[in-house]
């Protein structure tokens, strides 16, 4: 059972309280640069992204966030290290979040300024931990980012938050290690009932780093735990959001795309599979629809795969038998199957 959590809002998005968990990423590109900036957040949406982050290292970026919030098909959250006057111009230009830690903030006077105009404005503050930058004192009294320290940093930071009376907060707490992450979102998940945005982070390549996240976010969303979350990749963002929904979707949390099925190719084969399979999907990437498409080698589970699918073929010698919601359609040569199973799926 997902975890009841607070529910607050980042634009017209809800996180926590039983809403479905939201997928989120970040913009890999200059903020200052509002053209490419909006190129990439648009490329996002069309993938499924429901809220984005864009890096705010200096007064340039904070003030060209009012230009991408106008043109952002999304909810769009500042991200803010170190200085409170960035935080101030970022809420100036209308973001729907902010993601800051306000221990790093400074005096607490600045702050409060950061706290009121975000309660003003009903914008909501993630504090966000991360096992690479911890408070000197905690790795001192920890000896490196446990998840014990990670923790004990969370709550520091949201008892400054609370002290001047404010709980729309979201919080993180991720490092590189699956394991360690784990941990301290339970731990924190124990301790809280803010909602939480989960994440692996730093977990690498697109291909490592599907791993990593799949393992680490599939364990946590099976626990109830988390109520948004970003796979963090190496690579074009838009990776991030296509994995983040095939986890959700392998745990029957949310749907969007094709469940797409192929089987490993054997000695059974008979039919060149893999470029097939590759190109059905890659064509059928951009489908939000919820079917079941099956591309499979061999006359062994081929046919049974492709009868329970929607959609599928079954390989035999230099040809497959194409299938449609259980029944067979016809047989097609290797090199038009693709075609055909696509051209099944497309009609209207």
């Amino acid at each position: 059972m997902k975890k009841l959590t607070r529910q607050i809002k980042i634009g017209n998005v809800p996180i926590g309280g039983g809403a479905p968990c939201s997928v989120q990423s970040m913009c890999s590109t200059d903020t200052r640069n509002v053209a490419a900036t909006l190129d990439q957040i648009g490329r996002l949406a069309e993938a499924g992204c429901e809220i984005v982050r864009c890096a705010v290292p200096d007064m340039d970026a904070a003030q060209a966030l009012a230009a991408i919030k106008a043109g952002s098909p999304m909810p769009l959250i500042a991200d803010i290290h170190f200085d409170y006057k960035l935080a101030l111009k970022a809420l100036e230009s209308g973001v729907d979040g902010l993601r800051l830690n306000p221990g790093n903030i400074g005096e607490r006077w600045k702050v409060a300024e950061v706290v009121k105009a975000a309660a003003e404005r009903q914008i909501p503050i993630r504090i966000g931990v991360n096992g690479g930058s911890l408070e000197k004192e905690l790795l001192v009294k920890y000896g490196h980012p446990t998840p014990e320290a990670m923790v004990e940093s969370a709550l520091g930071h949201v008892r400054i938050l609370e002290e001047l009376n404010y709980q729309e907060i979201k919080i993180s707490i991720k490092v590189s290690d699956v394991l360690r992450t784990l941990e301290a979102y339970r731990l924190l998940s124990d301790a809280v009932d803010y909602p939480l945005h989960i994440g692996v982070t730093e977990a690498g390549t697109i291909f490592s780093g599907t791993i990593k996240s799949s393992v680490g976010l599939g364990i946590l969303l099976h626990q109830g735990i988390g109520d948004t979350m970003r796979v963090s990749l190496t690579g074009d963002p838009v990776h991030e959001v296509r994995v983040a929904y095939d986890i959700l979707k392998c745990l029957g949390i949310r749907q969007r795309g094709i469940n797409f099925v192929s089987c490993p190719t054997c000695g059974r084969c008979q039919i060149d599979l893999i470029p097939v399979a590759e190109e059905v999907e890659r064509r059928l990437a951009h489908l939000d629809k919820n079917i079941t498409v099956a591309v499979m080698g061999c006359s062994v589970n081929g046919p049974g795969e492709a009868r329970e699918a929607d959609f599928g073929i079954a390989g035999g010698r230099g040809e497959g038998l194409l299938f449609k919601h259980g029944e067979i359609l016809r047989k097609v040569p290797q090199d038009k199957l693709a075609d055909a199973l696509i051209e099944e799926v497309l009609k209207p």
